[in-house]
């Protein structure tokens, strides 16, 4: 395979935007990804164009990416519409870089857009749903309320059961809020930047026990892009030498059995890579709750198993600390858009390996990795990526 560089990374602002369209948002996102890269849209010459919701959420099915870009000057080339639930812009940036990877493109574009706020939550919501067996599907709804995502049920189930093994609190998954507020405080593209504590995290509403409104991920909308470019086009248009060591899908096991599927994916973009856990200086993983993220600690060899909560208890995991996770906020704090997701956590390392992160910079990074989920099948995420990105 040949090296892969990220030539440029770009995304909107994350937020609620009632009247912004899915197009509105990936035009924006196009037009700082190429700015970022310093290419014309005309050099692109392939597009991988991720979106998970719009079919649900706003009836624009099958053409979703010809629908979004349009008015660019992509049309005529390739759009390849990929929908592979929360890690659909994950799936798109290893499309991309297959691409480019094989010798079938020079550049390749990875855009992923999501528009979720709609007048009626429930619409929202029911979309969320469908990233589950339709059979099981609707069991869990016939037991729960439409005022919330089924994925807040599964996730407050999995902390419960975590909280027994571990020995972690409440208080802890608090403390991951605290510290996503924190990084996304010191973001310009996080939905949530004011800052808050243990105590407001804990005395907010409960949404689902252990989990309170905090703790769970943000309905948002946005979109993101990152340009991937061959060895002789990154030396042709003076990219930054921000390589894409590997990356890595797979899906969960049957009935989700153990090894869980991001274990797996991390353990072959270790391998494709030729670093360990240890070598990784700062990282992007899937924070859909909090209680998410200490478990995704151990799964990506961080720590070991049940011991996450020490990582996250010591700062290890803080703006500041050894091993930043989602110093950008992450999924809590920048916002999930779900098409976006995986792109918005490239756009973070990649700006971090340049060193262009201001106050939450990881000083000297140059190993960075990127994890995201979607979906669930029996006992675990129906599918999981890592990347791994180096200077």
């Amino acid at each position: 395979m040949n090296k892969v560089v990220v030539a440029g990374v770009g995304q909107t602002v994350f937020g609620k935007f009632l009247h912004r369209s899915v197009r509105s948002l990936a035009e924006e996102a196009l037009q700082k990804v190429v700015s970022d890269a310093g290419i014309s849209e005309g050099e692109i010459e392939t597009v991988f164009f991720a979106n998970a919701l719009s079919g649900l959420v706003t009836g624009q099915e099958t053409v979703r990416g010809q629908v979004a870009l349009r008015y660019t000057p992509l049309m005529g080339r390739p759009i390849i519409n990929v929908d592979n639930a929360c890690a659909s812009g994950s799936s798109a940036f290893q499309l991309a870089w297959l691409s480019v990877a094989s010798g079938e493109a020079d550049v390749a574009l990875a855009i992923g857009a999501e528009k979720l706020t709609h007048d009626d939550k429930r619409v929202t919501f029911g979309a969320f749903a469908a990233g589950v067996d339709v059979e099981e599907r609707n069991s869990l709804m016939q037991q729960m309320p439409d005022d919330r995502s089924v994925f807040m049920d599964i996730y407050a189930e999995k902390a419960r059961k975590y909280m027994v093994a571990s020995g972690a609190t409440a208080e802890d998954f608090a403390l991951v809020c605290v510290k996503s507020r924190h990084g996304a405080s010191l973001s310009p593209w996080a939905q949530f930047r004011s800052e808050t504590s243990v105590e407001e995290v804990l005395s907010s509403r409960v949404v689902c026990s252990p989990l309170t409104l905090p703790m769970c991920s943000p309905i948002a909308d946005g979109a993101a892009a990152v340009v991937l470019v061959s060895e002789n086009a990154a030396k042709r248009f003076g990219s930054a030498n921000v390589v894409v060591r590997s990356t890595e899908l797979v899906s969960a096991n049957h009935e989700g059995a153990d090894p869980t599927c991001a274990e797996r994916a991390a353990k072959l973009s270790y391998e494709k890579a030729g670093v360990g856990p240890e070598d990784i200086d700062v990282a992007e993983v899937h924070d859909a709750s909090a209680p998410a993220e200490i478990m995704l600690y151990e799964r990506l060899g961080f720590a070991e198993k049940y011991n996450g909560v020490e990582l996250l208890r010591q700062g290890v995991t803080s703006v500041g600390g050894r091993l930043p996770v989602n110093s950008g906020g992450g999924l809590l704090s920048r916002g999930h858009p779900v098409g976006a997701t995986g792109l918005a956590q490239i756009v973070e390392l990649t700006t971090q390996l340049r060193g262009a992160a201001g106050a939450r910079q990881r000083s000297g990074a140059k190993v960075a990795l990127a994890e995201c989920s979607g979906g669930q099948i029996g006992l675990d995420s129906a599918l999981a990526s890592v990347s791994i990105l180096s200077i």
